[in-house]
Parts: structure tokens; C-alpha cells; sequence
């Protein structure tokens, strides 16, 4: 199924989306939810009811009334997830991340997946994205695919992972890359260079969908992998590409380490993290090793970011300063 959210009568509103049009769920068969949210909290019962609805629509839609894509007001798939992590998936971007940086690629990659949380109650779908000053000092995009869980669990192993995801989403995991340094040097993780928002959506597509783009995972990994390209353009000239397949560790293998003595729940968004060549930052590393007189390029007003992953559409902002002079850096004692 390919699922999307938008806004009716000021509400969420889950719709199947067939041939660039918009079918609420519950008007073709109303015993289904009207939130992708609610129909992740009982998700056995109601994906095998909706998906018997969706292939029908794909047989035929005549007789069910739908509104245009293009005319429909987009929201994030699920506007507010139970949680949202974001793991260190692609060895290729903190190998080329560490390199600029002149450090050596650090050991414990190979060892475990990781992940932090991320603001949950700035989760947004396409349009704007509104910035602060502070945000404007090397503003990024990151490229990324997210997975959602569909069924609670815990303490399972990743053979049993992939079970437990419902559904993938693209992600643009926004970075304000001079909040997000000078913290990190206390050691704690990402907090104000991540906490403004996350960008998910258009769509959320379930794993069928993509059975034709199934590859193997890397050897000694476990789990789903798929064979799907990455891409992102800012202001219509694409800066990054690359592939779900890349990612060294699988989503199942970082849900299992999520579960661990502790429950996953249907709405949690798990990102995959950055794809090689998938931000800024690393883009201006590699340039400036290369040539000391490279261009960087940070997001500033105005930019629009388009992302787009084979099979789940494409994403598409645009960056917006707020008007304001108020700046946290200027706070520092």
C-alpha cells in the first residue's frame, strides 16, 4: 500500500494513493481509522482490511470520489510518532565524515548500530521549514529512509525484526551544523542543531511495495535490504545520490538494539541516517581535501530541498527565515 496524510477540514486524514489521486481510507471501507496513526495501533487487524480496500481501488476506481494529489494540503505521514530515533547506518558517510575531519574511521561502527532520539513534536511533512537566525549558520540536509513500526515488542532478535516494521518513509533529517558542534563537544549528542525538525513523508509505503527492489544484506548483517536509489536536489541541481542497499546495518539489526529492554510501539519513526554523500557537511569536507578553493554550500532562505527515493515518492521543501534577531549563541557565557 502507498498511504498519505492530509489535511481535511483542518484534521488528519489517511488516504490511499492510486494514479496521483487521494482516497480516504475510511470512505472505502468504513470500519478503517482516519489517522495512519490509529491504523498503526491495531495494524494486524486493519492491513490485511486495508489492503483488501487498496486493491480494489487498483482494479478499478470507479465509483469512489478522490481528490487530486497536487490539490491536497500534504502532511507528515504520521505528523506526531510515538518517538523518533535516527541511527548511523551507511559506513561510507562517517568514513568520509571522519576522513575530512582528519581523524581515523572509528572501530565500534563495525561492532553495533546506534542511534539518538530526536525531537518527536517536530516531525513535518513537505512545505515550509522555518528557521532561526542561529539555524542559518551552516543550515544542512541529511538524506535519509526512515522505517515505522507497526507492532509492539521488545527483546526480539533482528531475524525476528523486520516482522515489527510496517511501513518506510523518506526522512531529511534537518542539521544546524555550528549549534550541533559546539554541543557535541560536551559529549551528550545532537540536541539544538537536530530539535527544530525532522522531515518525513510524503508517503508510507509498506514493505510489498518494494519486494521487487529486495537484495541481499551485507555479508555477516541480517535483515531487509533494499535496492532503492537516493536522490537530492537543492534549488533543482542535484547534490547527492546514493542507495538504501548501502546501508552496512540493516533496520532490522538497529530495532533489535532499539528493543532491548524496552518496548518499540507502533508510530515510532526510525531513521536510517545519512547516506554517503547525502549532506552538506560531508560534501564540503570532501571538496575543501580536494581543493583548498572549493565553494561550500550551506541552505540559506528560500532554498528548495527536494528528496526522492525509488518506490516512496518524492519530498519536497522549501526554507524559510523566520523573522526574528533572537540567537542561543549569543548566550554563551
Amino acid at each position: 500500500m502507498k498511504l498519505i496524510t492530509y489535511s481535511k477540514n483542518t484534521k488528519q486524514q489517511v488516504a490511499f494513493y492510486v494514479n496521483e489521486m487521494l482516497f480516504d481510507v475510511n470512505m472505502i471501507n468504513t470500519t478503517l481509522p482516519t489517522t495512519l496513526k490509529e491504523l498503526l495501533e491495531d495494524w494486524s487487524h486493519y492491513q490485511p482490511i486495508a489492503q483488501n480496500a487498496y486493491e480494489q481501488l487498483l482494479a478499478s476506481t470507479e465509483g469512489f470520489t478522490g481528490i487530486a494529489y497536487q490539490d491536497a494540503c500534504i502532511m507528515a505521514p504520521i505528523p506526531n510518532p510515538t518517538s523518533c530515533r535516527d541511527g548511523y547506518a551507511f559506513r561510507q558517510h562517517v568514513a568520509a565524515a571522519r576522513r575530512n575531519r582528519k581523524v581515523d574511521m572509528i572501530a565500534e561502527f563495525d561492532a553495533y548500530p546506534i542511534f539518538y532520539f530526536t525531537n518527536h513534536n517536530a516531525i513535518q511533512g513537505p512545505g515550509a521549514i522555518e528557521c532561526m537566525p542561529d539555524h542559518f549558520q551552516k543550515l544542512d540536509f541529511e538524506l535519509e529512509i526512515a522505517a515505522v513500526i507497526g507492532k509492539k515488542g521488545r527483546n526480539f532478535t533482528a531475524a525476528e525484526a523486520d516482522q515489527y516494521i510496517a511501513g518506510y518513509t523518506i526522512m531529511n533529517d534537518m542539521s544546524a551544523r555550528t549549534l550541533q558542534m559546539e554541543e557535541m563537544l560536551l559529549n551528550l549528542g545532537p540536541a539544538k542543531g537536530k530539535d527544530f525538525s525532522t522531515v518525513i513523508g510524503p508517503m508510507f509505503v509498506t514493505p510489498d511495495e518494494l519486494a521487487a527492489y529486495r537484495v541481499s544484506a551485507k555479508e555477516n548483517h541480517t535483515g531487509a535490504a533494499y535496492n532503492l536509489t537516493m536522490k537530492c536536489w537543492v534549488n533543482g541541481v542535484l547534490v547527492s545520490e546514493g542507495n538504501v542497499a548501502d546501508m552496512d546495518w540493516t533496520f532490522a539489526e538497529i530495532v533489535e538494539r532499539c528493543a532491548y529492554g524496552v518496548d518499540v510501539l507502533p508510530g515510532d519513526v526510525i531513521g536510517s541516517g545519512t547516506v554517503g554523500t547525502g549532506c552538506f557537511l560531508e560534501l564540503n569536507g570532501t571538496g575543501l581535501l580536494n581543493d583548498p578553493n572549493y565553494k561550500v554550500q550551506w541552505l540559506q532562505d528560500g532554498d528548495v530541498v527536494e528528496m526522492e527515493i525509488t518506490g516512496l515518492g518524492k519530498l519536497s521543501n522549501t526554507i524559510k527565515a523566520v523573522a526574528s534577531d533572537f540567537s542561543i549563541l549569543k548566550l554563551k557565557k
